[in-house]
């Protein structure tokens, strides 16, 4: 298990991190303000979710040649590794699922796919803590960088098969999985808190949102959405 992010840096590497992270032209605020209210009009509702969202700067998690279109609300962009950043509508859609769950926003989070780490920005500006796991380790060692560049200081990394959850740190009030399972995996609803919730994809070439709520006695399924995401693979790399 890898440790919390440290703070990095000097003044002066501050301030570049500074500009940096505010952006200009087609990644300054003022597109960012744009793509929240195209979310508003695509049904978002949840206020808290999207004003997090307005604070993130997702164009920090993508390729510099890319940036220009890192607030087009539709639009999922290569991160490398055969993998994708998910599109702003679909990161609001789940995060906004999870929390909404009956016991409200969650505190401990578990995310399956770190990816490029804007999901788990996202995640860890609304719980006290987050546990992401990784199977490709440049990813994971990217997206720790660039969170440890933005100060979060309550993400926990692991470089694992996403399959298998993180069972140390159980249970979670929330599991989010950001690449498409064949199935669901029991040994992540295993490690869902009672009065959690799990927002994942499943399916293969036909793919759908499922929202899993675990009561005391049962765990309670229904399909929200048809969606598009990478498949979650086996293994390490």
């Amino acid at each position: 298990m890898d440790g919390n992010l440290t703070m990095a840096g000097d003044s002066n590497s501050g301030k570049r991190s500074a500009a940096r992270f505010s952006g200009s032209g087609m990644t300054s605020d003022r597109t960012r303000t744009r793509m929240i209210d195209a979310l508003r009009q695509r049904g978002v509702k949840n206020e808290k979710v999207l004003s997090v969202m307005a604070e993130v700067p997702r164009h920090v998690f993508i390729e510099e040649a890319l940036r220009e279109r890192a607030y087009e609300p539709d639009k999922a962009l290569p991160i490398g590794f055969g993998q994708t950043i998910s599109t702003p509508e679909i990161v609001a859609i789940m995060t906004e699922l999870v929390c909404e769950r009956p016991l409200g926003v969650p505190k401990k989070v578990l995310e399956i796919g770190t990816g490029c780490g804007y999901q788990t920005a996202i995640l860890g500006k609304l719980a006290k803590d987050v546990y992401t796991v990784e199977r490709i380790a440049p990813l994971m060692d990217k997206a720790r960088r660039t969170l440890r560049d933005l100060r979060y200081y309550n993400v926990i990394f692991k470089h694992a098969d996403g399959h298998f959850g993180y069972a140390d740190a159980g249970p979670y009030d929330a599991i989010v999985m950001t690449a498409a399972a064949s199935h669901v995996p029991q040994e992540l609803t295993a490690q869902l808190a009672v009065g959690g919730r799990m927002v994942l994809p499943v399916g293969v070439d036909q793919q759908q949102l499922f929202v899993i709520d675990r009561t005391e006695n049962e765990f309670l399924q229904r399909v929200v959405h048809d969606v598009r995401f990478v498949p979650l693979v086996p293994g390490i790399a």
